[in-house]
């Protein structure tokens, strides 16, 4: 997997400090979003909590995570593996709480009977 990913990785440009390892830094945010932990509880193995926050941060605002998302998507349908069909529940819908007490046209005192079999 790393091998489709890192041609898509960000390089540094200008006279900035090369960053670290990017796959080490991948491992830990998907490690802080597979535990559900808090950044400052990723473990010191993958970097700095705050370089691999600051680092996901700024892969989120330049698109970074789109494109490999893309990219990974693209493959996995070239290769047959991708199911596109999508599933919604939709048993619970709940109303905003400020549209919960608006005033609702029900139709008035005007009752249809139209529909009602009577018997004989």
């Amino acid at each position: 997997m790393w091998a489709v990913l890192e041609p898509l990785m960000p390089v540094p440009t200008g006279r900035s400090r090369p960053w670290a390892d990017h796959r080490l830094a991948v491992e830990g945010v998907a490690w802080k979003y597979h535990t559900g932990a808090s950044w400052r509880d990723v473990p010191e193995r993958f970097g700095k909590w705050n370089s691999i926050y600051k680092r996901f941060n700024r892969w989120a605002e330049d698109g970074t995570w789109e494109k490999l998302l893309a990219e990974v998507q693209k493959q996995a349908d070239e290769a047959g593996k991708t199911d596109w069909v999508v599933s919604i529940d939709s048993t619970i819908a709940r109303v905003h709480q400020h549209g919960a007490t608006l005033a609702r046209d029900t139709g008035g005192s005007v009752e249809s009977q139209e529909s009602v079999v009577r018997a004989a």
